[in-house]
C-alpha cells in the first residue's frame, strides 16, 4: 500500500512539474510573438521611410534629367523561387531529446526506483513472492492509466508514460518467470505476447510512434526475457514472423518507419545467430519469409506515393544482401545446391521493378536502383557458382553497388556505408588471402580464393571509375578519405594477383620467388603508368609511382639479379631464368623514353639524379651478371671475377656513362644531368686513386690509367666543344638583334 502511494505521489508530482513546464512554454512563445511583433513593426516603419526618401530622390532626378517615369504597376512582379533547404534528419530526434530528456530520465528512474523499492520490500520479507508480481502488474497498470488521461493535453509526455508501464508489465513478467517460477515458460510466452499486441494496438489508439518503439522493444526483448537456456527456435521465430508481419501492418497504417528498422535490426541478430549456432535448414523459410515484409517494407512508399526515400534504398539493398548472405551459408554448411538459387530468385524479384521503371520510360533513381541490385545479385550468383568466398564476394558487390548509388542519388548516407563497407572488404579479403598459406592444392587461377579475389579486383576497379566521376563532379577535390581509398585499391589489386603468383612458384629457390615478385610488381606499376589517364591517376601519384618504379628497376638489376646469377652459377636452376630476369629492361626503356617526358618528373631537378643513379645501377650490374655468367663455373670463381670486374670493367662503365649524362646535359642544357655526370667521374677518380690502384697488377694498372686517362680527356674536349658552340650561338644570336634595332 505504501509503495503504490509514493508511486501515485511521484507521478502526481511529475504531472504537476510538467504542467508548470508547459505553462512557461507557452509564456515564452507568447512573449517571443510580442517581440517579434515589436520588431516587425518598426522594421515596416524603417522601410517605409526609406522607401519614401529613395522615392523623392528618384523623382527628382527623373524631374532634372528628363527621364521618362515608369508605372511600377505595370512591371511583372519578380518572385524568387526558394531554394530548399536541406533538411537534417537528426535534428528532429535532437529537438525531441532536448525537449523531452527530463521526461524519459524521469520514468527511466521511476521504474528503477520502483525496482529497488521492491527489491527492498523482499529482502525484509515484507510481501512474499505472489504478491510482489501482483504489485508489479499494478504499478505497470497504474502508470499506462495515468498516461492515457495525460493524452489529451499532453501526447508525448502521455506516450512516454505508458511506454514506462509497458516496461513495468515486461520486467514483472520476466521476474514472475526466471525468479519466482509462478508460471511455466509458455505462460510467460503468452503474457509477453499479450503485452506486446496490447502495447502495439495502443500505439495505433493513440496514434504515437515513440509507443510502438516502446512495444518494439519490449516485444523482440522478450524471447530473451523469459529464456530458459533452451533453443526452441522454431517457436521463438514463428513469434518474431508474427511480431514481424503486426510490425508491418502498423508501418503500411501509420508509415513509421522506425517501426520497421528496429524490426529488422533484431530479426537479423536473431536469424544470423541461430544460422551460426545451429544451422538448420528451417531457418531458410525464416529467411525467405523475413525478405518478403521487409522488401514489402522498403517498398511501401514507392507503391503508394511513387517515391523512394534514402532509407528505402538502403532498405532494400540491406535486405537483400543480409538475406543472401544467411540462406547461402546456411546451403553450403548443410552441402545443398545448387547455392546460386536464391541470389537469382532475388534478382528475377527486383528485375520485375526494373522492367516497370523501363515500362514507363523512367531512367531515374528508381531504374537505377533497381538495375543495380539487379545486376549485382546476377554478379553474386556468378561469382558463387564458381565457389568464391560468400562474404568477400558479397561485400565487395555492395561495396561497389553503395558508390553507384551515391552517385546516382547525391544523398551522403550511401557514401558513409561504402566507406564503412569498404574496410570490411579489405578485411575479408586478407582473410580470404590467408588460405593460400593453409591450402596444399589450389588450381591456377580456378581456385576460391583467386575467383574471391578477381570479384573484389573487378569491384575494385568499378569503384575507382565511379569515385573518380564523382570527384570530377565535385571539381576534384581530394579529401584525404578518397586518396587512402585509392591506395588501398589499387593495394588490393596488386596483392590479388602477387598472391596467386608466389603460392604456384612457392616450391622453387628463393631467388626465383624474390625475382618474379620484384618483376611483377615493376609490370604492374609500369601497366599503372601506362593507364594513368585511363585511371585518372592525380600527377602527384604518378610521380610517386615513377620513383617507386626507379627504386625496384634498381633492387631487380642489383639484388635480384646477384641471386639469380648466384643460383644459376650454382646449378639450382636453369640459365635461361637471366632471359626471364632481363625482361624488366622493356618497361624500363619505354618508361625512360615515352613515359618520363610526357609527365612532371623532370620539373624536379633530383628526378636527373635518380634516373642518372638507376641507369648506372642497370648497365653496371647487368654487365656484370654477363661477366659472371659467362666465365663463372662455381661460387668460388664467381667471386674472384667480382673482384677483378670491380677494379678493372668497372671505372671504364662509370666512367663511360658520366661522359654520356655530361654530354646530354650540356647538349640540352640540363644541368642537373651534368652534375650527376661530374659527380660519377668524381667516383671514379675516388675509387680509382683510393682503392682499385692497390689492388691492380702494373698491366692492369697501365691499362685502366689509360683508358681513364683518354675518356678524361675526350669529356673534357666534348664540354670545350659545347661551350664554344653555346657561345658562338650566343653571339650570333647578339649581333642578328643589334642589326635589327640599327635598321
Amino acid at each position: 500500500m505504501i509503495n503504490i502511494l509514493i508511486i501515485i505521489a511521484v507521478i502526481i508530482i511529475i504531472f504537476i512539474y510538467a504542467r508548470l513546464l508547459s505553462r512557461i512554454t507557452d509564456l515564452e512563445r507568447k512573449v517571443d510573438g510580442l517581440l517579434r511583433e515589436k520588431n516587425d513593426t518598426a522594421n515596416q516603419h524603417q522601410l517605409h521611410q526609406d522607401t519614401s526618401s529613395d522615392v523623392s530622390s528618384t523623382e527628382k532626378i527623373r524631374s532634372e534629367s528628363n527621364i521618362p517615369d515608369i508605372n511600377p504597376q505595370k512591371q511583372a512582379p519578380v518572385h524568387e523561387k526558394p531554394l530548399p533547404s536541406q533538411k537534417d534528419r537528426m535534428t528532429p530526434v535532437f529537438e525531441f531529446l532536448k525537449q523531452n530528456a527530463l521526461t524519459i530520465i524521469g520514468i527511466f528512474t521511476l521504474v528503477l526506483g520502483i525496482g529497488y523499492f521492491v527489491k527492498y520490500a523482499i529482502d525484509k520479507n515484507w510481501i512474499g513472492e505472489t504478491p510482489r508480481v501482483g504489485i508489479g502488474i499494478a504499478t505497470g497498470a497504474i502508470i499506462m492509466i495515468v498516461g492515457h488521461f495525460l493524452k489529451k493535453n499532453y501526447s508525448v509526455f502521455s506516450s512516454i508514460i505508458t511506454g514506462g508501464g509497458i516496461a513495468v508489465l515486461y520486467f514483472t513478467t520476466t521476474i514472475a518467470f526466471r525468479e519466482y517460477h509462478l508460471f511455466t515458460q509458455n505462460t510467460a510466452f503468452i503474457i509477453t505476447c499479450l503485452i506486446t499486441f496490447l502495447s502495439i494496438g495502443l500505439a495505433y489508439f493513440y496514434k504515437s510512434e515513440i509507443l510502438i518503439i516502446f512495444s518494439l522493444f519490449g516485444g523482440f526483448l522478450a524471447p530473451l526475457m523469459i529464456s530458459s537456456g533452451q533453443s526452441n527456435y522454431p517457436f521463438l521465430f514463428t513469434y518474431l514472423m508474427v511480431l514481424n508481419v503486426g510490425m508491418l501492418i502498423i508501418a503500411l497504417l501509420k508509415n513509421w518507419k522506425s517501426a520497421g528498422w528496429i524490426a529488422f535490426v533484431f530479426t537479423n541478430i536473431y536469424l544470423f545467430y541461430w544460422t551460426a549456432e545451429k544451422t538448420e535448414i528451417l531457418s531458410v523459410y525464416f529467411y525467405i519469409i523475413s525478405y518478403m515484409v521487409f522488401y514489402a517494407f522498403a517498398l511501401q512508399d514507392y507503391f503508394k506515393e511513387k517515391t523512394l526515400s534514402v532509407s528505402d534504398i538502403l532498405m532494400l539493398l540491406l535486405i537483400n544482401f543480409s538475406s543472401i548472405i544467411g540462406l547461402v551459408y546456411t546451403f553450403n554448411e548443410l552441402k545443398y545446391e545448387p547455392v546460386i538459387i536464391f541470389p537469382v530468385i532475388f534478382a528475377l524479384v527486383n528485375s520485375i521493378l526494373l522492367c516497370k521503371e523501363y515500362g514507363k520510360k523512367n531512367f531515374g533513381i528508381y531504374y537505377s536502383t533497381f538495375s543495380a541490385i539487379t545486376v549485382s545479385l546476377i554478379t553474386i550468383a556468378i561469382a558463387l557458382q564458381f565457389k568464391t568466398h560468400l562474404i568477400t564476394s558479397v561485400w565487395a558487390i555492395e561495396a561497389t553497388l553503395l558508390l553507384f548509388i551515391w552517385k546516382r542519388t547525391g544523398h551522403n548516407i550511401f557514401k558513409i556505408c561504402f566507406y564503412v563497407l569498404f574496410p570490411m572488404v579489405i578485411i575479408a579479403q586478407i582473410i580470404t588471402w590467408g588460405e593460400y598459406f593453409t591450402s596444399n592444392k589450389l588450381n591456377i587461377v580456378f581456385n576460391p580464393v583467386f575467383l574471391t579475389s578477381t570479384v573484389t579486383v573487378i569491384t575494385t576497379l568499378s569503384n575507382l571509375f565511379l569515385l573518380r566521376k564523382l570527384l570530377e563532379n565535385d571539381e576534384k577535390e581530394n579529401s584525404f578519405f578518397e586518396n587512402l581509398f585509392i591506395i588501398a585499391s589499387y593495394g588490393i589489386i596488386y596483392f590479388a594477383l602477387l598472391f596467386e603468383l608466389i603460392y604456384h612458384i612457392s616450391d622453387q629457390p628463393f631467388s626465383i620467388i624474390f625475382g618474379s615478385a620484384v618483376l611483377y610488381s615493376i609490370y604492374y606499376i609500369f601497366t599503372l603508368l601506362l593507364l594513368r589517364r585511363i585511371f585518372d591517376i592525380s600527377k602527384e601519384f604518378r610521380i610517386g609511382l615513377i620513383y617507386l618504379f626507379l627504386f625496384l628497376i634498381v633492387i631487380n638489376s642489383s639484388v635480384s639479379g646477384l641471386s639469380i646469377i648466384e643460383s644459376i652459377i650454382s646449378k639450382k636452376i636453369a640459365s635461361y631464368f637471366y632471359a626471364l630476369h632481363l625482361l624488366y629492361l622493356i618497361p624500363f626503356m619505354i618508361t625512360g623514353w615515352q613515359i618520363l617526358p610526357k609527365t612532371k618528373f623532370f620539373r624536379s631537378g633530383i628526378s636527373y639524379w635518380v634516373l642518372s643513379l638507376a641507369l648506372t645501377f642497370v648497365v653496371s650490374f647487368e654487365l656484370y651478371h654477363l661477366y659472371n655468367i659467362t666465365y663463372s663455373n662455381s661460387i668460388a670463381e664467381s667471386y674472384q671475377l667480382e673482384k677483378h670486374f670491380s677494379i678493372l670493367y668497372l671505372p671504364i662503365i662509370w666512367a663511360v656513362l658520366s661522359s654520356i649524362f655530361i654530354y646530354i646535359g650540356l647538349k640540352n642544357s640540363i644541368a642537373d644531368l651534368s652534375k650527376a655526370g661530374f659527380a660519377l667521374i668524381g667516383i671514379v677518380v675516388l675509387k680509382l686513386y683510393a682503392y682499385d690502384v692497390w689492388q691492380m697488377d702494373n698491366v692492369s694498372r697501365i691499362i685502366a690509367f689509360i683508358i681513364l686517362g683518354i675518356i678524361l680527356l675526350l669529356s673534357s674536349f666534348t664540354f670545350q666543344r659545347l661551350k664554344n658552340i653555346i657561345k658562338n650561338l650566343v653571339d650570333k644570336k647578339e649581333k642578328e638583334t643589334a642589326n635589327t634595332e640599327s635598321q
